[in-house]
């Protein structure tokens, strides 16, 4: 949220990357105070739900590497979380995979982050698991976040928790057949 000066409070209810001009946008709630130029304000965060979603990328990033395919798609959400995966005629075994999560989490494996050039990024593009977007370039350099003993390694922009202990017990839920190719597999966190 945005606190004015002045008292008033501005919700924020999404922020969006323009397209075109590459800024980030707040999307305030209805109704919201209108600000005008000139306006000081205060972001103040919501941290219970920003480690919620720490904790649901992290997560995201242990399904990577626990489910062997191309990610076509995703979403984080507080509570359930989404990955689509291109996989062809291959059946996910929902106990399975919920137990190969649990056992990374409780495997207390640390995060961290570490930069790559534009250059050496090209050379290791077998580093990208999503399909349908690719790692900024152009900038000289491209994150990567590395789950350490050799859990995974990518590229990622996002927040992420420290160690793996930290994202809790998860549940995989529906696995959902979209199309010939995708299979969508829905995590939920046990104890948000």
């Amino acid at each position: 949220m945005l606190v004015c000066t002045d008292g008033r409070i501005v919700r924020i209810i999404d922020t969006v990357k323009d397209r075109d001009s590459g800024a980030h946008l707040h999307v305030t709630e209805d109704g919201a105070p209108a600000l005008g130029v000139g306006d000081q304000v205060t972001a103040e965060l919501d941290w219970d739900r920003r480690y919620q979603h720490m904790r649901m990328h992290s997560a995201l990033h242990l399904l990577c590497a626990t489910i062997d395919g191309g990610v076509t798609g995703g979403q984080i959400g507080t509570e359930k979380s989404r990955l689509d995966f291109d996989l062809q005629d291959t059946a996910l075994d929902k106990d399975a995979i919920t137990a190969r999560l649990n056992e990374l989490v409780q495997g207390s494996h640390p995060m961290s982050h570490r930069w790559i050039s534009d250059e050496e990024m090209a050379a290791n593009e077998d580093l990208v698991r999503t399909m349908s977007v690719k790692p900024p370039s152009g900038a000289g350099r491209v994150r990567l976040i590395e789950i350490a003993g050799g859990v995974d390694l990518q590229p990622c922009g996002g927040t992420h928790v420290a160690n793996t202990a930290e994202i809790g017990e998860l549940r995989v839920g529906k696995i959902e057949n979209k199309g010939k190719h995708n299979r969508r597999v829905n995590v939920h966190l046990i104890n948000p």
